[in-house]
């Protein structure tokens, strides 16, 4: 009854956590407009993907870079094509490795992160050099070297960013697990019978998830903006908008003082990894039990 008691105390801490970060950011006008912001963007990437907007952005709609106007919405680029419609598609693209991005680095910081933490020894000592190594090594060198061996394409961008974006997670996520492992819910529940992983998944887990969270909205606006240097460097994705396709494309346009299509990437852009930023910074405020109050 006891043990009962203790893990069901730390099960309604946890919902009041939970409860009061919800209250912070909806009564916050900034993080409550990046909320908007953010809800926007998806809604749009999901409408594109369903092919209900922007389904014809291959299509020429008009001349050769034809400049901004009430006719042509940013204008149009090389083919004659809608530039506000690649941009809105690139918005799909972007959510799509952002989302995708953000699991890869989410499964494999947490599985390793929780691993070490709570078993400690041998396996702490080998996760611990694993990701030590992986740091080491500069990330822009590493993305490049992993992108030139899988080649071109989406796949490759959401691969390569995933699995060189794990390691700070993994890194919190230990530090997390040694100090929960030892607490009153964690032995309430040994002396209840559960094993080990019931113990990590179960009981420590939802007591941490608010540090996945804040990583989510950190790497996700990570992997948009490295997705444009991918695509800078050629290694980006290909064969559909993407803002990075829009950004490298304009490099020959702007000698010619055709700006549009990089300012219309820049634009989309701006707001969605201002939203993410201004939204990682509330949720880090009000999740956070050490700021809960402040």
């Amino acid at each position: 009854m006891a043990a009962t008691a203790v893990t069901n105390t730390v099960t309604n801490q946890s919902k009041s956590l939970w409860r009061h970060a919800w209250s912070t950011i909806i009564g916050n006008r900034l993080s409550c407009i990046a909320l908007i912001i953010v809800v926007f963007y998806f809604t749009l990437a999901l409408l594109t993907f369903m092919g209900v907007i922007a389904g014809d952005w291959g299509k020429e709609i008009g001349p050769s870079y034809s400049p901004p106007s009430a006719e042509y919405i940013f204008g149009t680029d090389i083919f004659g094509r809608s530039v506000f419609l690649k941009m809105i598609k690139g918005a799909e693209t972007a959510i799509a490795i952002g989302l995708a991005t953000s699991a890869i680095t989410i499964v494999i910081g947490t599985i390793l992160g929780m691993i070490a933490g709570y078993f400690g020894g041998i396996i702490d000592e080998l996760i611990v050099w694993f990701y030590t190594t992986i740091s080491a090594i500069p990330g822009i060198m590493l993305l490049v070297a992993i992108a030139f061996i899988m080649g071109k394409g989406t796949s490759t961008v959401f691969i390569s960013l995933g699995i060189t974006s794990w390691v700070g997670l993994c890194r919190i996520l230990r530090g997390e697990v040694m100090r929960h492992k030892d607490r009153e819910y964690s032995q309430a529940a040994s002396a209840l019978g559960a094993g080990s992983f019931r113990k990590l998944f179960k009981h420590i887990l939802p007591n941490i998830t608010h540090v996945i969270i804040i990583n989510f909205s950190l790497t996700f606006e990570m992997a948009i903006k490295s997705e444009v240097i991918l695509s800078y460097l050629g290694l980006g994705v290909q064969g559909r908008p993407s803002w990075g396709t829009m950004i490298d494309d304009s490099k020959l346009e702007l000698s010619r003082g055709v700006w549009w299509q990089l300012a219309a990437a820049t634009f989309a852009m701006f707001f969605i990894v201002l939203a993410f930023n201004v939204l990682g910074d509330a949720l880090r405020d009000a999740l956070d039990p050490k700021l809960k109050g402040k």
